[in-house]
């Protein structure tokens, strides 16, 4: 199994489709993997976890990151979502 397969298989761009040439499922691959970075730091300082390295997780492990964040508890308690959210003054 070469690289281009096993990133296939692991970004589950293979599952969408089979036939992809080596060049562009590296540059798709890349691509999802900085939009999985950007999400996975935005969701986590929303939840109180550490932005920057779930920004890192994100770019390496991509969509198993995220998936790992949504399952985990915030770890903010509600008061303090409330808090944050009464602070912001309108524009």
């Amino acid at each position: 199994m070469d690289f281009a397969t096993l990133l296939g298989y692991l970004s589950g761009l293979y599952f969408i489709k089979p036939d992809l040439d080596s060049s562009m499922l590296l540059r798709t691959a890349a691509l999802v993997h900085i939009l999985d970075a950007a999400l996975c730091g935005l969701i986590a300082s929303q939840s109180g976890r550490n932005k920057e390295a779930w920004t890192i997780a994100g770019l390496l492990l991509g969509i198993w990151a995220l998936g790992t964040l949504f399952l985990l508890p915030n770890k903010r308690s509600v008061a303090d979502q409330e808090t944050s959210i009464t602070r912001r003054e309108p524009q």
